[in-house]
């Protein structure tokens, strides 16, 4: 065999010496994690601080009438199938957000310009510092049509996002996290302080996105990988390092509205026959179990805690779809999306806590949802978590078998409670009438605080479905917890209706 020559075995060191270069100088995700933990181990730093007061001081119609323009859009030019479009800082949002784009492992800066807006008829766009940063973005994909990228996923404000599926409108949110939610101290929002948008390939159907969050106790790094579609993935790997101690941590938190419902006893002056985001929280425990907590509007702030270890997945879901049922031809809430959490690896003992906050109006979001683990994490800590939230509209699967679609209750003799619950399915349609199945009623909280004194369980004619009624006499005061399913024999043939009764 013939040697090769000097000059060829140089040029290969070149090369390889080049390839291995540009591969360890490649920005990845693994960058972030470590910006998040040396960000944790330094005083922490409101960006606020770098907005001037008069841009916090904004109107919300001045806020309003600056409109990004769409021919600005990153990836535009390229004809890429994701698009970027970015927002405003000012009035509610007062933190700015650093972007960047990574592209084949390298890292280029989106810098801000006032050219990339239209002020509309404000005249402080020459008063703005430069490259201030945005206040946040949203990506736009054809998730209809080959022929227009509809927007499909924003972050805007703190650590919030919300995304969508194909024939959904916007309604609840999720967070990146929840520090002391309700408790008398005050809540802590951290927020994101700068993205990564990894530049997609000229036929990608998803979008990876990293994040670095910062708060007083906590700093992240946050990888999203979004795929939308009919229904929305939204994978998501989180670092989380604290700078100090937390008493209450909200992981994987939702929040939505509730303003009434079916089962709402408060009166409310509203020709809608129902307001809401999400109607209910939907839990699946690893025994197998799927629970359903309607959800309401509280003369009170109520708090509900339900005790899991290593869940596999909950969610706060919009199971009404039938538009007669809210009568509203703007907001269109049968239309807002269903989010979902699959939960990966063991998130220990914990509890999905529910927070229901009273309001007067539809323009609050009252109702928030998070996993609380046992454990409060200790200064120095570092947690690690997994999951996937999926934006749809319905799915049949998610319980699989029969689902609770609509309670209602009573006032009724000497101060007892009436509760209609209504259970529907496949399965369930096609049970005989005249041999129903078997109703199993607990009152969770004790006998101490309530007890059911008669029940019924028959089919309904009209549609199939079966409905529960229940009666249910208070003992004191205390809050009656109850739950409820529908069973033959051995075989469990819904998911677990759970609801508070507050006497």
């Amino acid at each position: 065999m013939r040697p090769r020559s000097s000059w060829w075995w140089r040029l290969m060191v070149v090369v390889v010496a080049m390839c291995v270069g540009r591969s360890a100088s490649a920005f990845s995700f693994a960058d972030v994690v470590e910006k998040a933990r040396a960000l944790a181990g330094q005083p922490f730093h409101d960006t606020k601080e770098r907005v001037p007061q008069w841009m916090l001081d904004m109107t919300y119609d001045q806020w309003r009438d600056i409109r990004f323009r769409p021919e600005q859009s990153l990836w535009r030019k390229e004809n890429l199938p994701f698009e970027i479009q970015f927002f405003h800082l000012g009035l509610y949002y007062p933190r700015p957000v650093s972007i960047n784009v990574v592209d084949r492992g390298q890292v280029e800066h989106v810098r801000f310009s006032p050219a990339l807006f239209d002020y509309g008829k404000n005249t402080f766009a020459e008063q703005i510092p430069d490259d201030i940063g945005f206040a946040g973005f949203r990506v736009h994909y054809p998730i209809k049509t080959p022929t227009y990228k509809d927007e499909v996923i924003v972050f805007l404000g703190a650590s919030y996002f919300r995304a969508l599926g194909r024939d959904q409108i916007y309604g609840l949110s999720a967070r990146g996290l929840a520090i002391d939610t309700v408790e008398p101290e005050g809540e802590e929002f951290p927020y994101f302080i700068e993205f990564w948008l990894v530049r997609p390939e000229p036929n990608a159907t998803h979008l990876v996105i990293y994040a670095l969050m910062d708060s007083s106790s906590v700093s992240g790094a946050y990888q999203f990988r979004v795929t939308p579609g009919v229904e929305t993935r939204v994978d998501v790997e989180a670092h989380l390092f604290f700078r100090k101690n937390v008493k209450k941590l909200g992981l994987a938190p939702l929040t939505s509205m509730f303003f009434h419902g079916e089962n709402t006893t408060r009166c409310f002056n509203d020709f809608r026959p129902e307001v809401h985001d999400s109607d209910g929280l939907l839990l699946f425990s690893r025994s197998g179990e799927w629970l359903w907590r309607p959800l309401d509007n509280p003369e009170h702030i109520h708090v509900s805690a339900f005790q899991l270890d290593d869940p596999r997945g909950f969610g706060l879901l919009q199971r009404d779809r039938d538009f007669e049922h809210y009568q509203d031809l703007e907001a269109r809430s049968e239309l807002r999306p269903s989010a979902w959490q699959e939960l990966y690896g063991n998130w220990g003992a914990g509890a999905v806590e529910l927070i229901e906050l009273p309001t007067d109006s539809d323009i609050h979001d009252n109702i928030v949802a998070y996993w609380r683990p046992r454990e409060s994490p200790r200064q120095g800590d570092r947690k690690e978590l997994r999951y996937t939230i999926y934006w749809y509209g319905d799915d049949p699967t998610r319980p699989p078998g029969g689902r609770v679609v609509a309670t209602r209750q009573e006032r009724t003799k000497e101060g007892a409670q009436r509760f209609v619950v209504d259970f529907a399915g496949d399965e369930l349609r096609k049970l005989d009438a005249g041999n129903p199945p078997e109703a199993v009623l607990t009152v969770a909280s004790g006998p101490e605080s309530g007890e059911i004194d008669e029940h019924h369980v028959v089919k309904n004619p009209v549609n199939g479905s079966w409905r529960v009624g229940l009666q249910v006499l208070p003992r004191s005061k205390r809050p009656v917890e109850l739950r409820a399913f529908l069973r033959r024999g051995k075989d469990v043939l819904t998911e677990t209706w759970s609801y508070t009764y507050l006497p």
